[in-house]
């Protein structure tokens, strides 16, 4: 298995230089659907889609209610997730306010498994001309060095403000 890339050269405006540049996205599959996500479960597991759909659609509404709480639920096999903010801060306490956040987030941390998954999966990258010409192709070599903020960075303000509390 592989990550497909696209890179694809077009006008770039922004920036120190700009012109004709070959810039990156995902190559995007369709969505897998819902149904299929429990029937394979189903095949790997041998426990019926009908179970699996049930208990997941029990989870999601543990995982909301408890993320709403203001918790970091673990998510089996995936990570952690918890909600958060992005806000501005402010020196004054009678300025704090709803209207300095500027925005709710869902924050995901990844387990160890998921990182090692993705760092050891090769990115296959297609190079289109700005009309969709295949010119090259490459598959990746490098060490597969992967972002990672850990959580610890991004308190309840978006990592903005220092909050010894969270």
């Amino acid at each position: 298995m592989a990550i497909k890339v696209i890179a694809q050269r077009r006008e770039v405006k922004l920036g120190k230089n700009p012109g004709m540049k070959f810039v990156m996205r995902p190559d995007l599959y369709s969505p897998i659907q819902e149904k299929k996500v429990f029937a394979e479960a189903a095949t790997h597991s041998g426990i019926s889609a009908g179970v699996i759909k049930a208990a997941w659609d029990a989870a999601g509404e543990v995982l909301r209610t408890w993320a709403t709480e203001g918790h970091s639920i673990p998510l089996p096999g995936l990570g952690t997730m918890r909600f958060g903010v992005r806000s501005k801060a402010v020196e004054n306490l009678e300025d704090v306010k709803t209207n300095l956040i500027s925005v709710r987030r869902i924050i995901f941390t990844p387990s160890v498994e998921v990182k090692d998954e993705l760092k050891n999966t090769s990115i296959q990258i297609t190079c289109l001309d700005e009309d969709g010409k295949v010119l090259k192709r490459v598959t990746s070599g490098d060490t597969g060095d992967i972002e990672d903020t850990g959580g610890d960075d991004d308190g309840p303000t978006g990592g903005l403000t220092p909050n010894p509390g969270d």
